[in-house]
């Protein structure tokens, strides 16, 4: 438990850090909001669309973004049930006003039907997006939204980045993190802190 909370408070100081820096990898072509530079990158769904990043997932929107992959036989399935619960929570505003996207960390294995299979063992609902993508595509939105560690050696380590929970409004720009196993109310309570309407 000790090495996990030690885990998750990493992660937000990093990722806390590169939303000041605005860290970004090269090969992406970026939008920038309030200093921060969002890629544009396109992506691929679960439900086998072609999405730009930007402007197709968080442009104008209320976002909550993890990452994960489908064979990870740690933290990601308890993760993935406990946002499910938090999917339940918010009940309509999710697809409509408020969205959800999870990431692969291993988009050469996991295909868009590898994160459908994973999005039905798990009982997600319409309205939350399974991405991936080029490796060079999903790496850029990676170190954009701060799911990176500054140390190189430790950043090459995928289980590193799970864990925790991106949000941000990008009407407003209010960014936050959470961590991803948190309890659900907790988690629905900081979405709503960055959502207009309950700001």
């Amino acid at each position: 438990m000790n090495n996990r909370r030690y885990l998750l408070a990493g992660l937000g100081a990093a990722a806390l850090a590169a939303l000041d820096t605005g860290a970004i990898a090269a090969e992406a072509t970026p939008a920038t909001r309030g200093g921060r530079r969002i890629p544009d990158v396109e992506l691929k769904t679960h439900t086998g669309s072609t999405v730009n990043f930007y402007r197709d997932l968080v442009r104008g929107k209320v976002v909550a973004i993890n990452m994960m992959y489908a064979d990870c036989e740690g933290i990601c399935p308890l993760m993935t049930n406990n946002l499910v619960r938090v999917q339940e929570l918010l009940g309509d505003r999710i697809g409509k006003d408020i969205f959800m996207y999870s990431i692969t960390l291993r988009p050469e294995q996991d295909t868009p039907r590898d994160l459908a299979e994973y999005a039905e063992m798990h009982g997600v609902h319409p309205g939350w997006l399974f991405l991936t993508g080029t490796r060079a595509n999903v790496e850029a939105v990676r170190l954009a939204l701060g799911f990176f560690d500054p140390d190189p050696k430790v950043d090459k380590e995928s289980t590193r980045h799970t864990g925790m929970l991106r949000i941000g409004n990008d009407v407003i720009d209010r960014w936050g993190m959470a961590p991803a196993l948190a309890a659900p109310e907790q988690i629905v309570n900081s979405i709503l802190h960055v959502d207009r309407k309950a700001g």
